[in-house]
């Protein structure tokens, strides 16, 4: 997200009108609804982190300690827990036909 000047794209009207409620201030104008995008989706973060979650998973899977993996992805014990259950319940919903609990 970048800053534009209200002066630069809005008609001297409408930026007269906004001074009336806030001037001088900065306001944030939030998307519409149907331009909103996923956390994680411009980033490519969420494909990122679900790729590392089955590296720790598949880790884990061949005999790697919790806490081994939480030294090796700087995460606590509890985190990697958490993801290796959350692993296995996904697979666990794959082989069931693809329903997830």
């Amino acid at each position: 997200m970048r800053y534009q000047k209200a002066s630069e794209i809005l008609p001297v009207e409408l930026v007269k009108l906004i001074q009336d409620y806030i001037d001088g201030e900065y306001v944030y104008i939030p998307r519409k609804q149907e331009n909103k995008k996923n956390w994680g989706e411009a980033s490519r973060t969420r494909e990122e982190l679900r790729l590392r979650n089955m590296e720790i998973f598949v880790r884990y899977s061949r005999g790697m300690s919790t806490r081994e993996l939480a030294e090796q992805y700087f995460l606590s014990e509890k985190s990697i827990q958490r993801i290796v259950l959350q692993e296995k319940k996904m697979r666990r919903g794959e082989n069931m036909g693809g329903k997830s609990e």
